[in-house]
């Protein structure tokens, strides 16, 4: 019975040394939390998000650029060029058929000396005298008539200029880029040379009417003269008889 007894005893000795001898039951894991190294990713994380932030303004302003340079370059869909040129034109097509003395300096020479001789010929008849001074009478008042038929086709084109000016300026104004605003800008100093021009144009014929009637009326007075000179020089004036 004894014997027994000292067996179970070794036994539960035994089993109470057991972790005593590297046979511990497993240990439960625990988490430490280092707040140091928490700060650190938070830092990091946010530092990426901040770069990440940064290049995405970055290609936003490069798209914004690329626009603004794309509205800068793009073209007016308006041109007043064959307005303004057909305007012009109709002023030169008045100016080609001008009657009497021509524009046109060579042909002014000649038509000159032919009309306005400096001095007459005795061969010369009283009746061509008087033939020649009625010719002079009719290309004065021909160039009178072409000065108001030029009055006529400029005020026919400020008109039309009007509406052209309006639409310039809306252009301007709506332009959507610096190409734009500046080829408006350009279209309306092109409307402003060409009245220039048309006023340039006016002047040029007034003025053409205005020389060539006080030349006839200078030449009329001189061939008022010869023929004056030619009837007392030929014995025949009358003498009351």
């Amino acid at each position: 019975m004894m014997r027994r007894h000292l067996v179970t005893g070794l036994v539960t000795v035994s089993l109470i040394l057991k972790p005593i001898a590297g046979f511990a039951p497993p240990a439960f894991a625990v988490t430490v939390f280092d707040p140091w190294n928490y700060a650190e990713n938070v830092l990091t994380a946010a530092r990426s998000l901040e770069q990440i932030n940064n290049q995405i303004k970055s290609l936003q302003n490069q798209a914004t650029m690329l626009q603004n340079m794309a509205r800068n370059l793009q073209r007016l869909d308006f041109s007043s060029l064959g307005q303004l040129t057909g305007a012009l034109n109709r002023i030169d097509g008045l100016m080609i058929q001008a009657d009497g003395l021509s524009f046109d300096l060579d042909q002014l020479e000649g038509g000159w000396r032919e009309k306005y001789p400096e001095s007459y010929d005795a061969t010369i008849k009283v009746n061509d005298l008087a033939s020649a001074a009625r010719e002079r009478w009719q290309s004065a008042m021909k160039a009178f008539r072409q000065t108001m038929r030029m009055q006529s086709q400029i005020v026919e084109n400020v008109q039309a200029d009007g509406d052209l000016l309006a639409e310039l300026v809306n252009r301007s104004q709506g332009a959507a880029g610096a190409l734009e605003a500046q080829q408006a800008t350009n279209q309306l100093i092109a409307l402003s040379a060409k009245q220039h021009m048309q006023i340039q144009t006016l002047l040029a014929t007034q003025y053409r009417a205005e020389a060539e009637d006080a030349a006839r009326k200078a030449q009329s007075e001189e061939a008022a003269r010869e023929t004056t000179r030619r009837f007392l020089g030929s014995g025949k004036a009358y003498s009351g008889n």
